[in-house]
């Protein structure tokens, strides 16, 4: 005969987790300028984070949000297929709304403990290498770590990736690095003629003529105390 008490100690386990969300951290609470500024990073519900679950962070608001607007923004980032599911700030109002709405309470101290090792940590996921020109249209997301694409990237095409980007040929659309907020991530091409670049969230779009010195020249891009910066490689290092 089996120990009853054995079979439901088999039952379940309590493991500490290392998993990391993303943080939505928002400066203005207008529902306009909100979904205008949405639209224009990521598009209609079919972008390279529909499905991601977020942290809400009210620390960069200048004033507290209404029970009113948490719910507002909640179901804003619902409509492009983000997926709300806690909230870190806010007064006792705030944060009964987001409980109300279904999402989690994080306290203070809860987004900057240290999790106890349980395990080795997994490897990161290897590079995403692409031989295929990438056409206009198109959009190419590696998730989790670096892209490479060995073939032109066409004007009006994506390329995005959550760590670095490397392109070896013409870079002549848009080009996304660090798309979950690696500050670190860099942008590298052989032929600089991209449309529009970002780095972890920070954006500079390219319409105006690139110097001489990087246009169609080998270049890296990378952040420098959030300004995005453009410098030609130094093909001689």
């Amino acid at each position: 005969m089996t120990n009853p008490a054995t079979d439901l100690d088999s039952i379940f386990e309590f493991k500490s987790s290392s998993i990391k969300l993303l943080s939505f951290v928002p400066a203005t609470l207008d529902p306009g300028r909100l979904e205008a500024a949405l639209f224009e990073k990521l598009g209609g519900r079919e972008h390279f984070l529909a499905g991601e679950q977020l942290i809400i962070d009210f620390s960069s608001l200048p004033e507290l949000p209404s029970a009113l607007e948490v719910g507002t923004l909640i179901r804003l980032l619902q409509q492009f297929s983000l997926l709300p599911v806690a909230v870190h700030g806010g007064n006792s109002d705030q944060k009964l709304a987001a409980a109300a709405a279904g999402l989690v309470v994080l306290q203070d101290d809860s987004l900057s403990a240290p999790l106890p090792v349980t395990s080795k940590a997994a490897p990161p996921p290897p590079a995403l290498v692409i031989t295929r020109p990438v056409r206009t249209g198109q959009q190419v997301y590696a998730k989790g770590g670096d892209l490479i694409v060995l073939a032109l990237v066409s004007a009006g095409a994506e390329v995005i990736a959550d760590g670095n980007i490397h392109v070896y040929a013409p870079l002549r659309g848009r080009a996304l690095a660090g798309a979950k907020g690696d500050n670190q991530a860099r942008i590298f091409t052989t032929c600089m003629e991209a449309e529009l670049v970002s780095i972890a969230g920070i954006y500079r779009s390219l319409q105006e003529d690139l110097p001489d010195s990087i246009r169609t020249k080998p270049a890296q891009i990378y952040l420098d105390q959030e300004k995005i910066v453009i410098e030609a490689l130094n093909e001689t290092n």
